[in-house]
């Protein structure tokens, strides 16, 4: 009896910390827990002291726990359906980039071993083995390509000898032992994201500010185009809005009598092109002002096309024609 009193105290200690952790902490990285030992995990909690908290536990005890607090707090039901597998907790209101950075310096390297399954794709590199040539049939049972130089066995080209998921075989463990290839890494591999009641994919850290502004870009570029196509404005659209209706009153302006102080140079210019082409660079040969004159005159109607476009902002704002 006395032993079921302190399991069932333990219990309780563990959902009271695991609901504390809870109230205190907004994000939560769930980690896979694999090929972890002791001394590993030490070393884990230590790095973190401070910055946050790690909680481990039986999937039964982890689901008890979040549909206890789940029935007054509703947003972290989400990390029920995440409890599958040796998974883990990691509590932090820090910036989650700096957590992922403690978590990788832990993984530490490790031999491929007969049996397990390969979390990575394992690739063996051509060139020199350091094997010596009476070992080519041990290569060739493998159906590696290899050959002898300088009294060594050297691989020919880059094998991928095992792929993600499938089993090491005894033949490809003892290979990767020779060249003294260690192809896994071992520690608190992040899976999921919690955020204050959001859960998102891990890639979602490597993420830069360069990246979310062009994201942010494109989006708004879109919104635009869509816009325009509809008729309907938005804030996004409303700069090509504007430079469209100005060109349109540019160039009523140009075909009629009416006119506007913007429009005047326009007209100045179409009216009289030799007056400002003499207002340019003289050339410097007399033989060849007719010629330059002509460019300066095409680089006069290239600019004010473009400051055309420009007005209000508008052409090109974000990345259109």
């Amino acid at each position: 009896m006395s032993g079921g009193g302190s399991a069932a105290a333990r219990k309780e200690e563990y959902f009271k910390k695991l609901h504390t952790y809870l109230d205190k902490y907004q994000k939560i990285i769930i980690v896979l827990a694999d090929n972890v030992g002791s001394n590993q995990f030490q070393k884990i909690r230590k790095d973190l002291r401070g910055l946050a908290e790690v909680l481990m536990g039986k999937n039964s005890l982890m689901r008890k726990g979040l549909r206890d607090y789940a029935a007054s707090n509703p947003k972290v039901e989400p990390l029920l359906a995440l409890i599958k597998g040796n998974i883990g907790f990691v509590f932090t209101n820090a910036d989650l980039s700096e957590v992922e950075k403690k978590l990788l310096f832990h993984r530490i390297g490790a031999p491929a071993k007969a049996g397990s399954i390969a979390p990575d794709d394992v690739f063996v590199p051509k060139g020199p083995t350091g094997m010596e040539p009476t070992q080519t049939a041990f290569l060739q049972a493998l159906n590696i390509a290899s050959k002898i130089n300088k009294g060594q066995v050297e691989i020919v080209s880059d094998v991928h000898l095992v792929k993600k998921g499938d089993k090491v075989g005894s033949s490809e463990a003892t290979l990767l032992q020779k060249l003294n290839i260690k192809p896994f890494s071992y520690g608190l591999g992040i899976v999921n994201i919690y955020d204050n009641g959001s859960v998102y994919d891990p890639s979602v850290l490597k993420l830069t500010d360069a990246d979310i502004i062009g994201k942010f870009r494109e989006g708004v570029a879109i919104v635009a185009s869509l816009s325009l196509a509809i008729g309907y404005p938005t804030l996004a659209s409303l700069p090509h809005a504007l430079s469209n209706a100005y060109k349109n009153v540019l160039a009523v302006a140009v075909e009629t009598s009416y006119s506007f102080p913007a429009a005047e140079k326009i007209k100045e210019y179409l009216k009289n092109p030799s007056a400002f082409a003499a207002a340019g660079p003289a050339a410097a040969a007399p033989a060849a002002a007719g010629g330059a004159a002509k460019e300066v005159v095409e680089e006069k109607e290239e600019k004010k096309e473009e400051s055309d476009d420009d007005m209000f902002g508008g052409g090109g704002l974000f990345g259109d024609d």
